[in-house]
């Protein structure tokens, strides 16, 4: 095995995913003498403006650079990797729609364990590692004893790691571009889709009101609209209060939806699946209000309130009017 563990680190306009440190964190878990390398794909100022930023953290940077770079492709990305990854490597992604993508395939190509969805590392024993993940919806979790021997690829649920902070990086910059061999894809890219802006712009709030489908039924709405307003918050909410049209899609946070990174994040009656909680960034105080007391949703929650919203929330809002 090689000393080294490999981060693939996403990016958009310049600026680093904020997962970065927190795979950072789970890639010194895997093998915490090793040095840590970064994996940045892009073109042109922003690539670089990048690879200075991720260079303050990680031992090295590995540079991807080119036209072929400059939207992300898992096919173009996938063969540029295997062509510069050595044998036996140890590789962490974030586990996101381009992660999915992108993972498996690596795998096979390697040669090496996949392991999706990790949301913890508990152990290293030898060329084994012990990681943990969740099952039926989060309801359960389960420990797999992983086979490194011939490398490994792990995706990391966002939000499951602290960010490593500490900015103990040797900003050495390496370009791979040349290393990184035929980059013709089957796929290519046709045009960038953003999303229209709703009334509210929930990815600007500070203080976000989340609603579930513990929620009920679209009039219950009123109780989360009362809270949001006592507090000074925006209400949002997970995909299936967007499915059944009681919020527009502008308000849905999650991998399909919009990213926010907000100080105070309040989850009433949300399950907690890893598609809404890839939505929520920057480590806010999260309270989880929520009947289960099985929810996924209270093992990343700073506070915890077993609760039916219908019942809480009026309580709630009332006592922030009054204090």
């Amino acid at each position: 095995m090689a000393d080294q563990v490999f981060v693939y680190i996403t990016h958009k306009g310049g600026v680093v995913d904020d997962s970065a440190l927190e795979l950072l964190t789970a890639a010194k878990a895997i093998r915490p003498a090793a040095e840590t390398v970064a994996l940045v794909a892009g073109n042109g100022a922003e690539l670089e403006q990048v690879c200075a930023e991720v260079g303050k953290s990680f031992s090295q940077v590995w540079k991807l650079a080119g036209e072929a770079f400059a939207y992300p492709n898992a096919e173009v990305i996938r063969k540029a990797l295997t062509a510069i990854l050595p044998k036996g490597a140890a590789m962490v992604l974030l586990h996101d729609t381009f992660g999915m993508d992108l993972s498996p395939g690596l795998s096979i190509k390697l040669d090496s364990t996949y392991v999706a969805d990790v949301v913890g590392i508990e152990a290293v024993e030898g060329d084994k590692l012990k990681v943990v993940r969740q099952e039926y919806g989060g309801q359960v979790s389960s420990r797999s004893l992983c086979d490194m021997n011939n490398g490994i690829v792990v995706n990391v649920r966002s939000g499951c790691f602290a960010a490593d902070e500490t900015q103990a990086g040797g900003n050495a910059v390496v370009d791979k571009s040349a290393e990184a061999g035929d980059l013709s894809a089957a796929r290519e890219f046709l045009e960038l889709i953003v999303a229209e802006a709703g009334d509210v712009d929930i990815t600007k709030e500070d203080v976000l009101v989340a609603v579930g489908r513990g929620i009920g039924d679209e009039e219950n709405l009123e109780i989360a609209d009362d809270l949001a307003e006592a507090l000074g918050a925006a209400v949002c909410c997970s995909r299936p209060v967007v499915d059944a049209k009681w919020l527009e899609k502008s308000r849905q946070v999650g991998t399909s939806g919009q990213t926010v990174k907000p100080k105070v994040y309040l989850a009433c009656g949300i399950s907690g699946s890893f598609q809404h909680l890839g939505g929520i960034k920057g480590n806010p105080f999260i309270v989880a209000i929520n009947k289960n007391l099985k929810a996924p949703i209270f093992q990343v929650a700073d506070v915890g309130i077993v609760a039916d919203i219908q019942d809480f929330l009026p309580q709630l809002t009332e006592a922030v009017n009054e204090g």
